[in-house]
């Protein structure tokens, strides 16, 4: 493959190549770093490759493997919850409907329940289960048998059935939720805010030892509540407020300063008409990507459970 081969397919294969790298990785900068190092690989392949698109796929999964790999040594040793990298936009895909389809994969939600799988199991049941690859395709990518990988997809599928989390199933009930729950956000009224929330909800926050976060999940609406009322006039004490925005595919918000930096993302796990779980990523590391930057040591209390009564 010529270079101009490569370049002249970069637009169409990219978002594809990330779809796949930053699933299996649940880090934006690492998916980028995957997706640049396939494409060099792309630039030096023979001509003679029959389908450009079946050998990007191929590379980025396998670099995705290895990186997942030295990954999970790292996330062994996580200063509290590992939460992956929010992305605040579904346009990783070109395709609209594609889009539609694969936004509950992107969650933060389901990519944590990712994590309970091996590196190639994890990139069989994306590979099968999220963009519909036939198991003779995956056999190649992988590099194991037809029926190896129907069985590792099958163990896969069990695990994740295990954890994986709902979604309310009307885009449209779920987004009037969360209208009405950034709502009641903004007006402080704890009752409507606590009728929005699951009765077993958590509150689960990523500080990564970097930014101020909770040592543990909170659970229950009357918890939940009070801490995010709590975190929310803590914010609005430095002129900060919070935003509605699209996380991951997902209803969240951000949590911005006075002038607009950022200080946090949380997406909302909603479902049966109800926010089940929120998920808050504070680590300054894997925010960089999204723009300037709150100092997490600026944020008096950010992130502690405010005091009651």
């Amino acid at each position: 493959m010529t270079t101009d081969l490569a370049a002249e397919h970069h637009d169409e294969l990219r978002p594809l190549m990330f779809s796949i790298a930053y699933r299996m990785l649940g880090s934006v900068a690492e998916a980028e770093d995957v997706v640049q190092e396939a494409f060099l690989r792309l630039h030096r392949t023979p001509a003679e490759v029959r389908s450009v698109s079946a050998y990007a796929v191929t590379v980025t999964t396998r670099l995705a493997i290895d990186q997942l790999r030295s990954a999970r040594v790292r996330r062994e040793r996580y200063v509290g919850s590992w939460l992956p990298e929010p992305l605040l936009a579904t346009d990783v895909e070109s395709d609209p409907a594609v889009r539609a389809e694969r936004a509950d994969s992107l969650s933060l939600a389901f990519l944590v329940v990712l994590e309970t799988l091996s590196p190639v199991e994890r990139a069989v049941f994306l590979l099968r289960e999220v963009f519909g690859y036939d198991y003779d395709e995956i056999a190649r990518i992988v590099e194991k048998s037809v029926v190896n990988c129907r069985q590792i997809f099958t163990r896969a599928s069990r695990r994740i059935a295990a954890g994986e989390p709902r979604f309310e199933a009307s885009r449209e009930r779920r987004d009037d939720l969360a209208r009405a729950f950034f709502a009641a956000c903004e007006t402080g009224d704890i009752t409507v805010l606590e009728e929005l929330l699951a009765e077993d909800v958590v509150f689960d926050g990523d500080g990564g030892g970097k930014a101020p976060a909770i040592a543990r999940p909170i659970q229950g609406r009357v918890q939940v509540a009070r801490f995010l009322l709590g975190i929310i006039r803590q914010v609005a004490t430095f002129g900060g407020r919070l935003e509605p925005t699209m996380v991951n595919g997902q209803p969240g918000g951000r949590m911005v300063d006075a002038e607009g930096r950022l200080a946090a993302i949380f997406e909302l796990q909603i479902a049966d008409g109800q926010v089940r779980a929120l998920r808050n990523v504070l680590n300054p590391d894997k925010l960089r990507h999204l723009g300037p930057l709150v100092d997490p040591a600026s944020l008096p209390g950010a992130g502690r459970r405010p005091r009651e009564g």
